[in-house]
């Protein structure tokens, strides 16, 4: 995070049981939330010097979390998201994306909001017929993850950001 200037920084599958907030050096602040040590877990990295500036934190789930923080003026809410992999049982993965739902409902209008999340989906190449949400430059077929997501930021009025931009082929993968 120093090295690349990122002051704020969502994280998946920390693995970490428990509810709380520690410094992990180098100036830097986690808040996290977990109920098992062996998997998922979600949190949010700050810069300390934003730490002060926390409003509210909500743990919902091991999958779903949110960090409000006031930075100049603005009402900044940070959304942590890990989605149930493929395989995984349609009820969680319905209870992830209603849990998600919930967190951005309960976030008031003309405040800003970022969701960093691992969504476990491809939402394909191209975007005929989804041009609302998202550009053409995503990777791979659609699955039903993926078709998730873009239903996801229909609902939302969001983007899926990382598709508007062209990846190299080392970058394809994430």
């Amino acid at each position: 995070m120093e090295r690349r200037k990122v002051d704020i920084l969502c994280v998946q599958e920390t693995r970490w049981k428990g509810s709380k907030a520690r410094s992990i050096g180098a100036g830097f602040k986690l808040f996290y939330y977990g109920v098992d040590s062996k998997r998922n877990g979600v949190g949010v990295v700050l810069k300390e010097e934003f730490v002060r500036n926390v409003l509210e934190v909500k743990r919902v789930s091991d999958r779903v979390m949110s960090l409000k923080l006031e930075t100049e003026g603005v009402m900044l809410n940070v959304v942590s998201g890990y989605a149930p992999q493929v395989g995984c049982e349609l009820e969680e993965k319905e209870r992830f994306w209603s849990e998600l739902d919930e967190v951005m409902e309960s976030i008031p209008t003309g405040e800003r909001v970022v969701i960093g999340a691992d969504f476990n989906g491809h939402v394909g190449e191209g975007n005929t017929g989804d041009e609302e949400v998202m550009g053409k430059f995503g990777v791979n077929e659609r699955n039903l993850e993926g078709q998730m997501v873009v239903e996801f930021a229909k609902r939302m009025d969001m983007a899926v950001v990382n598709t508007y931009f062209q990846k190299s082929d080392l970058q394809e993968w994430r």
